[in-house]
């Protein structure tokens, strides 16, 4: 069996992104020059530090118990999984594996590991020590098992060894020290573009032990997490942690060890400037080498200014999500006047980057499964009112509206901005909103995957890997506390495409499915944005992706 999606669609535009890039300015670097410069570098020496602005601190340094972008940027520099992504691609590539075969009816997998290859800690990353792993996220307990804590082994693997029937996973076996055998209790047909997720990446089995990485405390609301998620996370990666000083900078060191292309920087400090502006502001002033998500607003004067701006091929989601244990949210008709309410064209054109596009439903067009055939809910002010009337609500009604502060994210780069937006079109219809701002870190994500204290928010995804269940089976696969409804046709519907191999079989699956979300509308997808990065002068090449697989090893500098 082998793993089927649509191939190239993203490959061609993302690869230009990721090409080498001439830049020009004027823009000296003002940061500490005393680095020692790399040999890696093609001529003379290069300031081996790279300064990174962060729109946040990560949410953990164990990869397994994060879902945020941030801790999976700062996880890419430190761990490996047995799967990575091709350059330039959201397509599943080999890594800390060389190979791996599947046996016919999709429940047993033979990975051919690397040989040679140590954790941080010295110790040998090997097939007992994939066993390790697995063994691990399988034996969650209890509060480990929240999605505020372990969001992607839930997700995606079901069930753990608490609850057997419901998983995924069965088994894994050291066939011999670079062989690995992993047993599914049930077919998953993205099971090994799964694996490229930082949340499945390779972890020291010492270091785990050692600092206690699954002593956690705290409630799903608001988890405690482990010494070893705190300042201790040991991988096989190019980087090394080194520090960490919440709410300012997080630095990690170059692997001496590393088994793959080392690179010129020695050290990447990474600052936590959450405000764009701010960030923007830090770049013209030399203090950093470059940030992520840049406003919309600031593309061009950047450009103009002799700065590099990157964009990323759109592989992102930008929803309002809608959590149907608010009685007024129960009515189909009410969800739907919503939709209607939208005009996402002025969205777009307003609070979202050049290259966004409009979204119909919640995967990208390059995604198996896409079909237009779906209900589209163009902006209809008038027809919004009808339903509201229809569902009892011919004056409206009054609903919380939570939104992120603090943070830009690659699918919302400035979310106070979506938030008025948004907010305006809904009270023209009649829908007052009561707004619910809420700090990113650590407040937003806990209350709204873990609490049924919300109404309507913002929220959105960039895609893992390309594999249709990663976008819509993430959202609707199971009873979620974000959308609070319970619809087990859809569940078993999803359940069922995930399993299914073939593609010919698979995509008119996810098209009848696509089709059922848009008519239940259980979140209102509003576009794909296309998240920007910008560089100083000195950054001749940076490997941007589509799935924001990028590590810090194979930028190119000049100087």
């Amino acid at each position: 069996m082998s793993l089927q999606f649509k191939k190239g669609a993203l490959s061609t535009a993302a690869m230009l992104a990721a090409g080498a890039l001439v830049l020009s300015g004027c823009v000296q670097s003002q940061r500490d020059n005393n680095a020692s410069s790399s040999s890696g570098a093609a001529s003379g020496s290069v300031n081996s530090t790279f300064v990174f602005a962060a729109s946040s601190d990560p949410k953990s340094l164990d990869p397994a118990y994060a879902s945020d972008g941030e801790s999976f940027r700062v996880s890419r520099q430190i761990f490996e999984g047995l799967v990575g992504v091709k350059p330039g691609s959201a397509d599943p590539e080999p890594l800390l594996a060389e190979s791996w075969t599947a046996s016919e009816d999709g429940l047993t997998y033979d990975f051919k590991l690397k040989s040679g290859v140590k954790f941080h800690d010295g110790t040998s990353f090997d097939a007992k020590a994939v066993c390790f792993n697995f063994d691990r996220w399988y034996n969650f307990k209890g509060l480990q098992q929240a999605e505020s804590v372990a969001y992607y082994y839930g997700s995606l693997f079901k069930g753990f060894a608490d609850k057997p029937e419901n998983a995924v996973y069965k088994s894994c076996e050291a066939a011999s020290e670079s062989e690995a055998k992993v047993t599914l209790a049930k077919p998953f047909a993205g099971f090994i573009a799964a694996l490229s997720l930082p949340a499945f990446a390779m972890q020291s089995p010492k270091a785990l032990d050692e600092f206690k990485a699954d002593e956690i405390s705290g409630s799903a609301e608001s988890p405690v997490l482990s010494e070893y998620a705190k300042g201790h996370p040991v991988g096989t990666g190019p980087f090394k942690f080194d520090s960490w000083s919440p709410g300012q900078e997080l630095n990690l060191s170059a692997n001496p060890d590393y088994w793959g292309e080392k690179g010129q920087i020695q050290k990447i400090i990474f600052r936590v400037i959450d405000e764009p502006t701010a960030r923007r502001q830090a770049l013209e002033a030399g203090t950093i080498d470059g940030y992520d998500l840049v406003s919309p607003a600031d593309t061009q004067a950047l450009k103009d200014a002799g700065f590099n701006v990157v964009a990323r091929e759109p592989f992102t989601i930008l929803y309002l999500g809608i959590n149907q244990t608010v009685k007024e949210l129960q009515d189909v008709k009410v969800r739907q006047a919503i939709s209607y309410a939208i005009d996402k064209d002025a969205l777009i054109k307003q609070t979202l980057p050049e290259g966004t596009k409009k979204a119909i439903e919640f995967i990208p067009e390059v995604v198996n499964g896409y079909t237009e055939d779906v209900e589209t809910y163009d902006y209809d002010p008038a027809k919004a009112k009808q339903l509201l009337a229809e569902a009892g609500y011919p004056n409206g009604f009054t609903v919380k509206f939570n939104y992120p502060t603090g943070v830009s994210r690659p699918y919302m780069p400035t979310p106070e901005q979506v938030f008025t937006n948004i907010s305006a079109q809904l009270e023209e219809v009649g829908i007052k909103v009561e707004a619910q701002p809420n700090k990113w870190s650590p407040d937003y994500l806990d209350r709204i995957q873990s609490s049924k204290d919300h109404g309507i928010h913002l929220l959105g995804w960039t895609g893992d890997y390309n594999d249709t269940d990663n976008f819509v089976g993430v959202f609707f696969g199971k009873e979620k506390p974000e959308f609070g409804f319970k619809d087990e046709d859809l569940f078993k519907k999803l359940e069922e495409a995930r399993q299914e191999p073939v593609l010919e079989k698979q995509t008119p699956l996810y098209e009848a499915i696509n089709k059922q979300v848009s008519e239940t509308v259980p979140a209102v997808p509003l576009a794909h944005p296309a998240p920007s990065l910008a560089f100083a002068e000195r950054v001749e090449s940076y490997p941007a992706s589509p799935v924001n697989d990028e590590t810090f090893n194979l930028i190119k500098l000049t100087k």
